[in-house]
């Protein structure tokens, strides 16, 4: 009996786990997507490309699509048990809610382990390629496009505009080619008309002009001996290299050392590289900022001055003739002093900076994963006390959860980059809140609590509504006394 209702609850599971799933998904993609369309528009990039980065952003955002969807598909599965009765049926069959969320925690369990495997070692390949892929993108040049009255200056060396496109925009008329190449700036073309075609493997742009001139001025610039030559044509054929509008793709160990590119192997290791640099910073500081002063030798010493030169101020045993080149010598001392150790103080931060980044990331690679069984433990005893079904409960529920995880997770990672918390304080900050939570609501859904019905607040309200008019009467009656 119990292996059947586990396959009805896994069942019952998996359907609106995937739906759900592959919609967070592409929201999320879309959501990222649109931050930079501006860079996307305009640069002649092909469906492969955006398929690519498409492709490694999916990626990349499974284990933040995994714990959404797992939330709402557990509040979906255990609604519509709920709201057909069919999960009363089973608790009056004497199997506890715990037992029947049992096969869902397993399954849970496995979904966990894809999304750690995910972050462990495809999304650290993924942001890699994204990353060098989207800075790519981001600075390629945008696609020839060369408009009526306007000079177009993204082809190096030249600034071009035409006054007239035809229909087909290949006749072009009024042209003007301003040649930026030579240091005098003077050299340009000017055209009746012509046409205008790019090669068949678009690397060059061809001009077939007609009835123009062009005129170029020879000579060094320092001097005025100079050449001016004018020269008339009938036909002129003048090309352009358009490679340098051509997306061009970097090579992707650029980034490799980044945080957010390594497994938690390697952040392990870089992590124990980093501890070791800091703890360099102690002999440095001795050696780089305390080598000026001359009692550095006596720091350790336990040396005591005879009382007859006892003092009351040290300037009492510096003579007079000497005290000015002694405050000279004393304030570019500690003039030298205070840079660097300015230098190596913001040195040190942006190695704690640095260290504090890689922990952030090996912590966000356990707790983002293990977010979908706390999610879980929040969505199924939920899910059984709303006892509804469908799209509309369970998404407001699980919109209001995720943001709250996601708020948590988020001001946690802010103050743990900044230092004034711990790394693993920031990102286990969600997980500590919200455990507390599912354990509630599960001990609520076992006693068929009423938390979310309105019926049993209303009845509240109109029985405290009655108490306070009662009470209203016999104050009025006591004063009419």
């Amino acid at each position: 009996m119990f292996k059947k209702l586990d396959k009805l609850i896994i069942k019952a599971f998996i359907g609106p786990f995937v739906a759900t799933f592959f919609i967070v998904l592409m929201v999320l993609v879309m959501q990222f997507f649109w931050l930079y369309i501006d860079d996307f528009v305009g640069k002649g990039l092909s469906a492969g490309i955006i398929l690519e980065f498409i492709g490694y952003q999916s990626a990349s955002l499974v284990p933040l699509a995994l714990p959404l969807a797992v939330l709402l598909s557990s509040i979906m599965t255990f609604g519509n048990l709920g709201e057909s009765y069919e999960l009363v049926a089973i608790k009056s069959a004497g199997i506890s809610l715990l037992r029947f969320m049992q096969p869902l925690f397993i399954v849970t369990l496995f979904i966990c382990g894809i999304a750690f495997s995910f972050a462990n070692y495809l999304i650290p390949v993924a942001n890699l390629k994204s990353k060098t892929l989207l800075n790519d993108i981001v600075y390629a040049k945008p696609a020839f496009d060369l408009k009526e009255g306007i000079f177009y200056d993204k082809l190096p060396g030249f600034a071009i505009k035409v006054g007239k496109k035809g229909e087909n925009d290949s006749t072009i008329s009024d042209i003007i080619i301003y040649e930026k190449t030579s240091t005098l700036q003077d050299n340009f073309i000017i055209a009746d008309h012509g046409i205008m075609r790019v090669s068949a493997d678009k690397r060059f742009l061809e001009f077939n002009l007609r009835n123009g001139w062009r005129y170029q001025e020879r000579g060094n610039s320092s001097t005025a001996q100079t050449e001016f030559i004018r020269l008339g044509f009938k036909e002129y054929t003048k090309q352009f290299d358009l490679s340098a509008l051509q997306f061009q793709r970097t090579d992707d160990s650029v980034y490799k050392n980044n945080h957010r590119m390594l497994s938690m192997r390697q952040l392990s290791r870089a992590i124990d590289s980093i501890k070791k640099d800091n703890a360099k910073f102690t002999q440095r500081v001795k050696r780089e900022v305390l080598y000026s002063c001359e009692f550095l030798p006596y720091l350790d010493s336990n040396w005591k001055a005879p009382k007859k030169l006892a003092v009351k101020n040290i300037q009492q045993l510096i003579p007079d003739s000497i005290k000015l080149s002694v405050r000279q010598k004393i304030s570019g001392t500690i003039e030298s002093m205070r840079s660097v150790n300015e230098m190596v103080s913001s040195e040190y931060k942006e190695q704690q900076r640095y260290l504090r980044l890689h922990k952030i990331e090996w912590h966000r690679k356990i707790s983002l994963s293990l977010a979908c069984l706390v999610l879980f433990l929040i969505g199924a005893p939920l899910g059984s006390i709303i006892r509804k079904g469908g799209l509309g409960s369970p998404l407001i529920f699980s919109i209001i959860f995720f943001m709250v995880f996601y708020f948590l997770g988020t001001t946690g990672e802010k103050f743990a980059k900044e230092g004034k918390w711990q790394p693993i304080a920031g990102m286990w900050l969600s997980t500590v809140v919200l455990v507390p939570i599912g354990i509630f609501l599960i001990e609520k859904a076992r006693k068929d609590s009423q938390l979310f019905n309105k019926e049993v607040y209303f009845r509240l309200w109109r029985k405290g509504r009655s108490f306070l008019n009662l009470k209203r009467r016999q104050v009025a009656e006591d004063d009419g006394l």
